[in-house]
C-alpha cells in the first residue's frame, strides 16, 4: 500500500502518506519502517528525499543542533525566527518537540519555564504520559530497581487514595495509572517529601538502567552490577536525546538484565565490564555489539559518555541508537574508532560537555511541586473548580482501569449544523484571559466546561483566540486542549492531538476548513472566540448549554464499559464496548452497579450521534 500510494496516489510526505493509508496513525511503532519504504519508494520515482526536520525548516536535526549550539538561541521562537524558512512560523508538532529536546539536551532548562513548556509535547508538558482515556501516568525513579520498604509503603498509600491502577513494569520500576491531570501535583507533593524524583517516563531521555543482583547476593554474580546500574542512572537522568534510551547491567554472563538488548549494556566479567552498544526492542529489535572489552568501571563509564553525547550530537530525530549506529558510516566499526580510538579528537570534548549536562541535573516535579505558581497549569477547567470523569471505570484484577476503546470507530464529523436550528447562537464569556497563561511568543491553552461539554481554548500570540470541541472523535478521549499547536502550508493553525497525531484546523470559517481532520473520516466543531484584555475575559460564540450538550455532552461521549462485560471476561469472549444512557455524576464517581445485580433494571441503550441531524449511529 505504501508503495502504491507513492506510484499511483502521488504520495510525497510522511503526512500524505498518513492520510492516505493510516499508516502511524495508531500507536506509531511502524513510522521508521514505513519511513524507510516511503523514501525507498520516493527515490525509485525519482523524487528527490529531504532530510530537512520538516517543511518549517531546510536543515536537518544534526544541523539545528551544531546552529543552536553556536548561535546559543535558547527557545523556539528565537530558533524560527533565525533559521526557520518563515520567522513569524508556529511550526509543526514535528518541529516543536525536536526544538525543544535539542534545547533541552545542550542547556537542560526547566521545561516548565513558560518560554520552554509551549515547546514541549503533551507528556513533557506535563511531566507524565497520557494514557489513552486522557489521564496519566506516575513514575517516581527507582535507580537500578532498588527501593526501600519505607519506599513500598508510600507508593501503595498515594496509590490508594488516588485511586491509581500499579504495576511493576520490565525496567524494574512501578509504574501507576489513571493519575487525573488535576491531581499529578498533590501526587508528585507526597512522593517527592517521600524523597522520589522523577523517573522521566514522559520524555525522549533515559529510562531506567535495569540490573541483576550480581555480586551483592548471586552466588555466580562476578561484578556489582546493582552498584554500577545505581550509578550510571544517577548519571544520566534526565538527560533528554533524539529518543529514549535505556541501559542494562549484567553482574555476569548469565546476562539475566538483558544487557545485550538495550542501548548501552554492560557484563561483567573476572576482568572488568565488557560494554555493549546499540540494542533494542521494539518493532525491529536489534542484539547490542561489543565495543570494548575487560575494561574498568572508570572506562566504561568514560566510554558511555562518549556515546551518549555522541548519539545526541548526531542522530536523526526519534532515532533509536540501533538506526543510529545502522546507518553510521562504517557502522559499529566506525563508532568505535570515533568513541573509543578517539580518531576525531573529539572524546574530550565530549566528555567535557557529559559532564556539563550531568552538573545541571534537576528533578522537574520537585521544582513543580515546590512552585505554587505552576500548579494551576495541571487544572483540568480554568472557569471552575467542578471536575468531571472522562470515562467509566471497570474493575479487573483487583484494580480499576478504564472502559475499552470501540472496536469500530468509523467516521465521525462534528459541525455546528448538528445544533438545533432553533438554538440562538450569542457571544458569552467564558473564562479569564489570564486563565489562558498567555506568553509573548508561544501559544498557550486551557479547558472550560460549558453545561456537560468541554471546550478546549488556545491562545496564540499575533493571532487572537481559536476554540474547539475538547474531544478528539476517533477515541472520544477529552484531550485536544493538550496537544500541541501548529502552522500548515496554507498559514491556517492547527492542534495535533497528544494520542494518535490527528491534525485539526483550528478555524471557525468553513472556507477555510474549520475543523478539518487531515484524516478524512473525522472533523471536530470550532468556535468564533475573542478575547477583550481589558476587561481580562475571553467570549465565545455559544448556543445555549442545553443545545450544545445535545450535540457534545461529555457524559454522552465518555467511554463506558459493555453491559455484557462480566459474560465476556467471565467466559473469555470478544467484548466490545457499547454507548449506553447517561448515567448521572453521583453514580460514575461511585461506578456503576453490577448489570447482573439481582433486582437491577438493565442498562436502557440508546443511539449515539453528532447530533439530530446527523446520519451517523454507533
Amino acid at each position: 500500500d505504501l508503495i502504491r500510494c507513492v506510484k499511483e496516489g502521488g504520495v510525497r510526505s510522511i503526512g500524505e502518506m498518513k492520510s492516505s493509508t493510516k499508516c502511524g496513525t495508531g500507536c506509531g511503532g511502524c513510522m521508521p519502517l514505513s519511513t524507510s519504504i516511503l523514501n525507498k519508494a520516493l527515490k525509485e520515482a525519482g523524487v528527490e528525499v529531504s532530510n530537512h526536520l520538516c517543511g518549517h525548516f531546510a536543515y536537518s536535526r544534526q544541523d539545528l543542533y551544531q546552529i543552536i549550539k553556536f548561535k546559543k538561541l535558547k527557545d523556539f521562537t528565537t530558533v524560527m525566527s533565525t533559521v526557520g524558512k518563515k520567522a513569524d512560523s508556529l511550526g509543526c508538532e514535528v518541529c516543536r518537540p525536536a526544538i525543544g529536546s535539542i534545547l533541552s539536551s545542550l542547556y537542560n532548562d526547566w521545561i516548565m519555564a513558560p518560554q520552554l513548556r509551549q515547546t514541549q509535547d503533551t507528556n513533557d508538558r506535563y511531566l507524565a504520559n497520557m494514557q489513552r482515556d486522557g489521564t496519566y501516568s506516575v513514575v517516581p525513579r527507582l535507580a537500578a530497581g532498588e527501593i526501600t520498604p519505607a519506599g513500598l509503603k508510600v507508593i501503595g498509600e498515594v496509590a490508594e487514595e488516588y485511586g491509581l491502577y500499579t504495576k511493576i513494569t520490565g525496567g524494574q520500576r512501578i509504574d501507576m495509572f489513571g493519575a487525573k491531570k488535576q491531581d499529578l501535583p498533590a501526587i508528585w507533593t507526597k512522593l517527592v517529601d517521600a524523597g522520589f524524583e522523577s523517573g522521566h517516563a514522559y520524555g525522549k531521555a533515559l529510562r531506567t538502567v535495569k540490573s541483576c543482583v550480581g555480586s551483592t547476593w548471586c552466588r555466580y554474580g562476578v561484578g556489582d552490577s546493582v552498584g554500577l546500574a545505581h550509578e550510571l542512572e544517577t548519571r544520566y537522568k534526565g538527560i533528554r536525546a533524539p529518543h529514549k534510551f535505556k541501559g542494562g547491567i549484567s553482574g555476569c554472563v548469565r546476562e539475566c538484565a538483558e544487557a545485550q538488548g538495550k542501548d548501552f549494556g554492560l557484563i561483567a566479567t573476572t576482568k572488568g565490564w565488557n560494554v555493549y552498544v546499540g540494542g533494542n526492542g521494539g518493532a525491529k529489535p536489534r542484539h547490542a555489539e561489543l565495543i570494548a572489552e575487560d575494561v574498568t568501571r572508570r572506562q566504561a563509564i568514560k566510554i558511555l559518555d562518549r556515546f551518549i553525547l555522541f548519539y545526541i550530537r548526531s542522530a536523526d530525530k526519534l532515532e533509536r541508537t540501533a538506526r543510529w549506529i545502522e546507518k553510521f558510516p562504517g557502522g559499529l566499526k566506525g563508532l568505535k574508532e570515533v568513541i573509543v580510538d578517539d580518531k576525531l579528537g573529539i572524546c574530550e570534548d565530549l566528555e567535557k560537555e557529559m559532564e556539563v549536562l550531568v552538573g545541571t541535573y534537576h528533578c522537574e516535579w520537585t521544582k513543580v511541586v515546590r512552585d505554587p505558581t505552576r500548579h494551576k497549569a495541571f487544572r483540568q477547567f480554568v472557569n471552575t473548580d467542578e471536575t468531571q470523569p472522562v470515562s467509566e471505570m471497570m474493575s479487573e484484577r483487583d484494580q480499576q482501569r478504564p472502559a475499552d476503546w470501540p472496536v469500530e470507530t468509523g467516521p465521525l464529523h462534528f459541525s455546528i449544523l448538528d445544533v438545533a436550528k432553533e438554538a440562538v447562537w450569542e457571544w458569552r464569556s467564558v473564562c479569564k484571559y489570564t486563565d489562558l497563561d498567555p506568553q509573548k511568543d508561544s501559544p498557550s491553552s486551557a479547558t472550560i466546561k460549558y453545561g456537560d461539554t468541554q471546550i478546549a481554548v488556545w491562545n496564540i500570540p499575533g493571532r487572537g483566540v481559536r476554540a474547539a470541541q475538547n474531544m478528539c472523535p476517533p477515541r472520544r478521549a477529552f484531550v485536544l486542549a493538550d496537544g500541541l499547536v501548529g502552522e500548515d502550508d496554507k498559514g491556517r493553525e492547527y492542534v495535533s492531538c497528544p494520542l494518535h497525531k490527528r491534525n485539526y484546523i483550528l478555524s471557525a470559517n468553513a472556507d477555510e476548513e474549520g475543523g478539518k481532520c487531515n484524516d478524512g473520516d473525522y472533523s471536530i466543531m470550532t468556535f468564533e472566540a475573542k478575547m477583550d484584555e481589558e476587561k481580562d475575559l475571553v467570549y465565545l460564540k455559544l448556543p445555549p448549554t442545553e443545545a450544545l450538550d445535545a450535540v457534545l455532552s461529555t457524559s454522552k461521549w465518555m467511554l463506558r464499559r459493555a453491559t455484557e462485560e462480566s459474560d465476556a471476561m467471565a467466559g473469555g469472549q470478544s467484548h466490545s464496548v457499547e454507548i449506553t444512557g447517561p448515567l448521572d455524576m453521583d453514580t460514575l464517581e461511585k461506578g456503576p452497579s453490577s448489570p447482573n445485580k439481582p433486582g437491577s433494571p438493565p442498562a436502557k441503550k440508546t443511539k449515539a450521534s453528532c447530533g439530530e441531524q446527523s446520519s451517523l449511529d454507533w
